[in-house]
């Protein structure tokens, strides 16, 4: 083993926690079975990592076959790092039918095209995710395998998942992948976080949606989960009064951030840029360039915060269109502007 592959390995190392060590090597299948049973997992990290420094050194591994380990940790583990979402525009008329083997091919015969030292691995995953490990290089520099580039991408649908890459190495990519799917541009979604499962989700509108419908308000004595929201010991024509205030609460929570499990997003930015309007002051009135704020909503998980505000009355009811949009568009960074002259600009709208 080189040096490059050593410290390949013993970043991998300290990356995968020694509970799921096993089963990644197992995946893996580069050790004997005498091999794996040598390997004490009640070890320190240190000690396994020399032990596993030892025994790749003895079947001659490299960083081809590390890259394997890798990529089963990541794949294994995909809510890591911060993952970007891209949506690719304009499909072609064949676009459609391109498969996993042609994919495979163009997308790394026109990366190739655009970067001379470039290293690619791609697998499929079995959610039909193909999932893709860049290491970049450049003309003078051999592929740095300890900063790669992940993409998930789902065949025959428009979305891309892109996680650790520079803005040198994206237009690159963007390139490489519109060329191999059969599209003609590729744009930012607006959507980040650091579980891919739930940009994933959002996007793609993987979780329970719930419509509007022509009764929203159930019978309190037919549904269980009013009951929650009602007080004991008062008044029968106040408890159903209330009861009907909080089914209807929570009948456009759900209408606005969906039923069930919604995916875990962490946070929401709203950038605002609006001119200052007051006609007794001119200096301000005049200024070219708008005033600008950024507000950042976070949580461990915040669509969930969102329905709970919404359906426990913390938060006002019909939910604002700048909230319910974060599903309802799939992102979560949104620019508001003015809308035109007039007191009715005030009131400024996210953009798409």
């Amino acid at each position: 083993m080189d040096d490059s592959a050593k410290r390949l390995l013993q970043r991998l190392m300290r990356r995968i926690p020694t509970p799921t060590l096993r089963s990644a090597l197992e995946k893996w299948g580069r050790l004997t079975t005498e091999q794996q049973k040598s390997m004490d997992f009640t070890q320190s990290k240190w000690a396994l990592t020399e032990r596993l420094l030892g025994i790749c050194e003895e079947n001659e591994l490299a960083v081809k076959q590390l890259t394997d380990l890798e990529m089963i940790h990541v794949i294994d583990n995909p809510d890591q790092g911060m993952w970007y979402a891209f949506q690719l525009m304009d499909p072609e008329d064949d676009a459609k039918s391109v498969d996993l083997t042609q994919f495979k091919e163009q997308f790394k015969s026109h990366l190739r095209e655009l970067v001379r030292n470039v290293s690619i691995k791609m697998k499929k995953h079995t959610d039909e995710a193909v999932w893709i490990r860049i290491a970049w290089g450049d003309t003078f520099s051999r592929p740095n395998h300890l900063k790669p580039t992940y993409i998930v991408h789902y065949l025959q649908t428009p979305y891309v998942f892109v996680t650790s890459i520079t803005s040198k190495q994206k237009p690159l990519l963007s390139q490489a992948l519109v060329l191999s799917t059969r599209y003609q541009a590729i744009k930012d979604a607006n959507l980040s976080g650091r579980k891919l499962t739930a940009i994933r989700d959002l996007l793609m509108k993987k979780y329970q949606q719930v419509f509007p419908t022509k009764y929203p308000i159930p019978p309190p004595e037919n549904n269980q989960t009013i009951s929650t929201f009602v007080l004991l010991f008062i008044d029968q024509h106040i408890e159903k009064e209330q009861a009907e205030l909080a089914a209807n609460r929570l009948q456009m929570a759900c209408e606005a951030f969906g039923g069930g499990m919604l995916p875990q997003l962490q946070s929401a930015v709203y950038k605002l840029e609006t001119k200052f309007r007051d006609h007794s002051n001119k200096t301000m009135t005049e200024r070219e360039e708008p005033f600008r704020c950024v507000v950042k909503f976070t949580s461990t998980n915040l669509l969930e915060s969102f329905r709970h505000c919404a359906s426990s009355g913390i938060a006002s009811t019909p939910v604002t269109p700048l909230l319910s949009c974060i599903p309802l568009k799939g992102r979560n960074y949104f620019l508001i502007t003015d809308n035109g002259p007039g007191p009715s600009s005030q009131r400024g709208q996210p953009q798409v």
